[in-house]
Parts: structure tokens; sequence; C-alpha cells
């Protein structure tokens, strides 16, 4: 493969993230993926550092992260290592956030199956009813 076409295409990199191309332009757009290469075309060619990054980014977008949280943190890593703390800490908030998201998910879900088991006692003791009184005639 010649140099200028090393990289995968925006296909290729569709595929490989399962992002689409139009999530990829956006991405860029957002300033969420920095400085795509491209060939002497003008064509978009990733890298497999890009693969990982997406990956990365659909993490944090997975876990409830806001696209102007992702777009402040990928700045911070535009910049390189001189940025690490104020990227751990953006992290640190984030995760704090997915935590206290997490107990109230559980805390929700502890409260619809006790509604489960209360309804499902009900109808238990509609079908005892039921029965008991078949034989009342």
């Amino acid at each position: 493969m010649a140099e200028d076409e090393a990289g995968l295409t925006i296909a290729q990199m569709s595929a490989a993230t399962g992002v689409t191309a139009y999530t990829l332009r956006y991405y860029e757009r957002a300033e969420l993926i920095q400085s795509v290469a491209r060939n002497s075309g003008r064509q978009r060619r990733y890298s497999a550092a890009d693969v990982e990054w997406v990956k990365f980014l659909l993490r944090l977008r997975e876990t409830g992260m806001p696209i102007a949280q992702m777009r402040e943190y990928a700045v911070l890593r535009a910049q390189g290592p001189i940025t690490t703390e104020p990227r751990l800490r953006l992290l640190q908030a984030h995760q704090a956030n997915l935590h206290e998201k997490i107990a109230r998910l559980h805390a929700h879900e502890l409260a619809l199956a006790n509604k489960l088991t209360a309804y499902q006692a009900e109808l238990d003791a509609q079908q005892a009813h039921a029965q008991n009184g078949a034989g009342d005639d």
C-alpha cells in the first residue's frame, strides 16, 4: 500500500468503531477528533490510535458525559502531557457523577422490584380466592 493510502478510510473507520461516517465527521467538527490525516486526494485516513480514541469517546458518551465535557477533555488531550492533571480531574468528576447516577438507578430498580412483588402477591391472592370461592356453589 502506498504511504499516501496508509490508514483507514472513513468507511473502514466506521466499520472498526461502529460509528457512522456522519458521526465521525460531526466529531471532527465538534473538536472531539483532532487533525485526521488525509491523503493527496484529501480523503481521511484514520490511524490505529484514532480507532482507540473514538472507542474511548464512545465509552464516555455511553456513560453519559455531555459533548461539551468530551470536547473539553479532547482539547486538553491534544495539548499533551502538560494537561494530565486537568484531564485526571475531569475524569474523576465524571466518575463521581456516574457513581451517583448508578446509585439512583439502583434505588429506582429496587422500588420497581418492590412494586412487582406487591403486584405478584395481589395476583396470587386473587387466584387463591378464586380457587377457594369456586367450591362455594
